[in-house]
């Protein structure tokens, strides 16, 4: 099996990668408590912050949970439903530790996240994005990672070529869109997985 090319720039996502997923695990946590079957509510709930606009920075916290309220019948107010989430999105140091050394290695750690306003919030309250020559998210971009285009504009953004980028994404359908346009991927799935992959690049 051919080696695959160097690696310059890795695209690292947010909630499962960097940080457990605390939208997953708060959503689930606001099922539970409402009554509701958790995997249902989370499509539910995940869909409906693509769909209102909220995770393109068209719409705003408030609307996404009147919404969500209307569609699933939970209850609470919005800061306490936020918090539910917020609180969840614990930051992995080891996947941390991993960014700064490869950083010392000369590749360049960037973070390309689908949220809302929500990871400027996270940011400060433990900030992180001190750690990352660039901080991509759709609330600011407009545009999310379910559309293709915008892998090539943060390509272009950054003057980084594809084969020479790895992306770093818990979401099989991202991965498969950034592998259609020629970047290289890696499927998080837990810590160790993922440093094994490092080691086969020679970045470990």
């Amino acid at each position: 099996m051919p080696h695959a090319p160097a690696v310059s720039t890795i695209l690292f996502d947010y909630g499962g990668v960097l940080a457990e997923e605390g939208f997953t695990l708060g959503l689930s946590v606001i099922a539970g408590e409402n009554g509701l079957d958790p995997s249902l509510f989370v499509r539910t709930a995940t869909e409906t912050i693509y769909a209102c606009g909220y995770v393109t920075g068209k719409s705003n916290e408030h609307a996404y949970w009147k919404l969500l309220r209307n569609q699933t019948g939970i209850t609470g107010e919005d800061q306490t439903l936020t918090e539910a989430i917020l609180s969840r999105f614990t930051l992995r140091p080891n996947m941390l530790a991993a960014v700064r050394a490869l950083k010392k290695q000369g590749v360049v750690p960037v973070i390309l996240s689908d949220q809302t306003d929500w990871l400027d919030r996270l940011n400060h309250r433990q900030p992180f994005f001190h750690e990352f020559a660039r901080v991509f998210n759709s609330y600011h971009l407009g545009k999310t990672k379910r559309e293709p285009s915008l892998f090539t504009d943060i390509l272009a953004s950054l003057n980084a070529q594809a084969g020479q980028t790895l992306f770093v994404d818990d979401n099989p359908g991202h991965i498969d869109r950034a592998a259609a346009l020629g970047l290289q991927t890696h499927l998080f799935r837990n810590e160790e997985l993922f440093f094994t992959d490092l080691a086969l690049r020679g970045l470990a």
